[in-house]
């Protein structure tokens, strides 16, 4: 896949995600009823989708190199530290079923985050058939300086926007997904 950042040979960035360069002929989508300045708007808001997807997926990088970890290790002591925010119990279940992995995958991950300190396994407080899962003060701590900051500026654009602004940008956020949800992809359907 070419970066949308890399220059052509003209000098010019790659558009990746303008409507012409990835529906030149008008077979995905009918613009005949949308002015050009309208396309060049939404081309924009294209471009803006995947400079934030290039910045998250940078920032997911470089805190998991930092931490030694795997994108899903990074998931999972996600998970486990905003769980433990709420006051809830971490168990190997809960976390396998956000996760969306297997229990025997899940077993090895928790094996793994132990071995590197990142967790703590005790017994469950309610449920003897169970273990309560705990990050460690350590790892919290090297989570929230690292990722955790730079995730939380998230919050300052949020701010700098008016109430209207954001029921707009909230608004168009959930369109987007429940427009790009996998249950409008019959092809992805298929057993």
């Amino acid at each position: 896949m070419v970066n949308s950042k890399r220059a052509t040979a003209q000098g010019r960035r790659v558009e990746m995600y303008a409507v012409g360069s990835n529906d030149p002929e008008g077979r995905l989508l009918d613009t005949s009823g949308v002015s050009e300045s309208d396309i060049d708007q939404i081309n924009r808001i294209m471009q803006a989708f995947s400079a934030l997807r290039d910045a998250e997926r940078a920032a997911s990088e470089a805190s998991a190199k930092y931490m030694a970890l795997s994108e899903t290790d990074m998931r999972a002591l996600h998970f486990i530290i905003v769980s433990e925010n709420q006051q809830r119990i971490v168990t190997a279940s809960l976390l396998s079923g956000h996760l969306k992995i297997s229990p025997a995958t899940t077993t090895k991950l928790l094996d793994r985050l132990e071995r590197g300190g990142h967790i703590i396994r005790k017994p469950h407080p309610t449920d003897r058939r169970s273990l309560q899962i705990q990050i460690a003060e350590e790892t919290r701590s090297s989570a929230y300086e690292t990722v955790g900051r730079l995730q939380s500026r998230r919050f300052h654009a949020a701010a700098r926007l008016t109430p209207d602004e954001r029921e707009v940008v909230i608004r168009f956020l959930h369109d987007m997904a429940n427009e790009i949800d996998m249950k409008n992809a019959d092809w992805a359907h298929h057993d």
